[in-house]
């Protein structure tokens, strides 16, 4: 059986010179392949929490949060985004209603509503659950500001939240928090919360730059807040293999971060980028494309890799 690996590649190298009904026969059958060739993983024996963060904007941070959780939940994994970020992005791409009054992060944090309460099923993937964000959370690091423990909020959360932890059938498999591009208070927060932290960078120019300050925020955290925090995954985005600039800046990620990087890159794409327009993550906007077909595979390399 084709791996999503191996489904990808073809869709890549798909033959520029093939006619528009050969393409189009071909999208089928992957599409068709990648949706009914999807076998469950072993669950983890506890919750892993993930942080996706970087402080530069536009490396695809909160469009590998949804996608990789996607395709987690689509392997038959129990999943939970927290959208962390106030503008609100990765509540929109799971197709969640997030506007003011509905309970959200921003209740958890500063108010204490219990995180259960916060959660809600996303309508379009079984096994995908979200903490959606309302602009209230703009507010939230002033608001915050007087609060005992104000840089451990979501910990305590997760902590009193009965569906993470080890036990429990219905217990959550992965928790993706999706952080702002800053490194504030709601970031901290997420740091000192979370076992591992995944990395987007962009294979694209200056895509180390401003990486030394976040590392710096994470040596700190792991002082002072959070021991057990890890950088295991480094995730490589907007990879575009017609370019020398892309497998240069993918070489130097991987000489920086060594087995940290994902083997699967996630290629410049239209279907990707269009996703989040319709309510959809790529995963069933376009479960056949290059770009659901690499997140199928990167998600499948971090659940294989923690249980190894």
């Amino acid at each position: 059986m084709r791996t999503a690996g191996d489904l990808a590649s073809l869709a890549t190298g798909m033959d520029d010179n093939a006619t528009p009904l050969a393409k189009a026969a071909e999208h089928v059958v992957l599409a068709r392949q990648a949706t009914h060739s999807r076998p469950s993983l072993p669950r983890p024996n506890s919750t892993r929490v993930f942080v996706v963060a970087n402080q530069k904007g536009g490396v695809g941070k909160t469009t590998s949060t949804v996608n990789i959780a996607a395709a987690l939940a689509q392997f038959g994994q129990r999943v939970l985004v927290i959208d962390l970020d106030p503008q609100g992005n990765a509540s929109t791409a799971l197709n969640v209603a997030h506007q003011q009054g509905v309970t959200s992060i921003y209740d958890v944090l500063v108010d204490g509503v219990p995180l259960d309460d916060a959660v809600v099923a996303c309508p379009d993937v079984d096994g995908l659950y979200l903490v959606p964000a309302t602009i209230d959370l703009a507010g939230a690091e002033i608001d915050l500001v007087s609060v005992v423990a104000r840089e451990t909020r979501l910990r305590k959360a997760l902590a009193g939240c009965a569906r993470i932890g080890s036990v429990g059938e219905d217990r959550f498999d992965f928790v993706l928090v999706d952080c702002p591009p800053s490194l504030g208070l709601l970031t901290v927060n997420a740091l000192a919360a979370g076992d591992e932290m995944m990395i987007p960078i962009q294979a694209e120019y200056y895509a180390l730059e401003g990486l030394g300050q976040l590392l710096k925020i994470v040596d700190l955290v792991r002082a002072d807040l959070n021991r057990d925090l890890a950088i295991t995954t480094v995730l490589i985005t907007m990879y575009d293999a017609r370019t020398r600039l892309a497998a240069g800046v993918a070489e130097e990620v991987r000489e920086h971060f060594g087995d940290q990087v994902l083997k699967t890159n996630i290629p410049r794409s239209v279907r990707v980028s269009e996703a989040p327009s319709y309510g959809l993550t790529v995963m069933t906007y376009d479960p056949g494309s290059p770009g659901a077909l690499s997140y199928l595979e990167a998600a499948r390399e971090i659940a294989v890799k923690g249980t190894a």
